[in-house]
């Protein structure tokens, strides 16, 4: 299985969380001023249903007052159709997009059927008014009682269809934060948990070289790294030092031993040729004893032709543990 250094981790941590914490920043502001522009439409389609009221009031009032003014009630007209519009197809300028739905659509065109013929009723009332034509005035007086409580109610579906989708929009926000700011506490531990073993992996480290610095090899353990690469790669280096120092150091140690024996038998030899010595003062056969004593002195030369095999290994095995570590720096 492939590893991955400990940088490219941290990295990797580093700019997934800032990822992570941008696009939750970008898409909260994206979202809160989409919820500005969803309260100016609701807005909107409240005010349509007090324009439908202001727009009766005046007729009903020109009727009771006989006054021709329709200055307001003309404005109101032009502020309505201004309003159903831009539900309907949005507004640029106020960066108002179009209907969402299919549903607040149909509710859409439903207002506008009903408003163009409260619209014609209002023109025909006001060529009433002004011709005095009181019959006709009585008529459409009955139809606006009528009719604007119809569009009323229309009206006020609207609003409540757009006042629904963008609760639903607006839970969607609140769940799509919640879900956010849970990945990124998830995320966060997880990042803690991994620079937490980076931290243990460089602590182990420093604690087998100090041991190395002091040259305490005796209870200097080989490292036990399977994650990041940079710390298997010098886990690997390590190892291998302290393989080779313990190989070199068990040399050392049989030689010396080897040492130690060769030079017993030096002294025993020693002791051995002192009293042979004597013996040949003593005897006449001194034949026997000089062989005697050639054994015993080719028997001494091959123990330290041996001690100085052992040497020799652990000279070479010192060297080769030189020129190892020069390759691994």
């Amino acid at each position: 299985m492939a590893t991955i250094s400990a940088s490219t981790k941290i990295r990797l941590l580093g700019a997934s969380l800032f990822l992570t914490v941008l696009i939750v920043i970008m898409v909260t502001i994206y979202l809160n001023h989409k919820n500005k522009k969803d309260a100016l439409i609701i807005n909107i389609a409240g005010k349509e249903r007090m324009l439908t009221q202001k727009i009766t009031k005046n007729i009903f009032l020109a009727q009771y007052s006989g006054s021709n003014d329709f200055t307001e009630m003309d404005e109101a007209i032009r502020e309505f159709k201004f309003g159903i519009q831009t539900l309907l197809y949005g507004n640029k300028s106020l960066n108002i997009a179009s209907a969402p739905t299919d549903k607040i659509i149909k509710q859409i065109y439903k207002v506008q059927s009903l408003w163009d013929v409260f619209l014609k009723n209002s023109a025909d009332y006001k060529k009433a008014i002004s011709s005095n034509d009181k019959e006709q005035v009585e008529i459409l007086v009955h139809y606006f009682k009528d009719s604007n409580i119809e569009l009323l109610q229309e009206v006020d579906k609207l609003v409540s269809l757009h006042t629904e989708y963008f609760e639903t929009k607006n839970q969607f926000i609140k769940n799509f934060q919640y879900t956010s700011f849970a990945f990124l506490i998830v995320f966060a531990l997880y990042a803690i948990v991994q620079l937490r073993q980076i931290e243990v992996h460089a602590r182990d480290f420093i604690e087998k070289s100090r041991k190395i610095s002091i040259g305490d090899f005796e209870n200097l353990e080989p490292l036990s790294v399977d994650s990041e690469k940079e710390f298997i790669e010098v886990a690997n280096n390590l190892n291998c030092f302290i393989t080779k120092v313990s190989s070199a150091m068990h040399y050392s140690q049989t030689a010396l031993d080897q040492s130690k024996m060769a030079s017993n038998r030096l002294e025993e030899l020693t002791t051995e040729f002192t009293v042979l010595l004597g013996e040949l003062e003593m005897k006449t056969d001194i034949s026997d004893n000089l062989d005697r004593s050639e054994d015993i002195v080719i028997e001494s030369t091959e123990e330290l032709l041996k001690t100085t095999k052992k040497l020799q290994n652990l000279k070479n095995e010192l060297t080769l543990l030189l020129e190892n570590c020069k390759t691994k720096v």
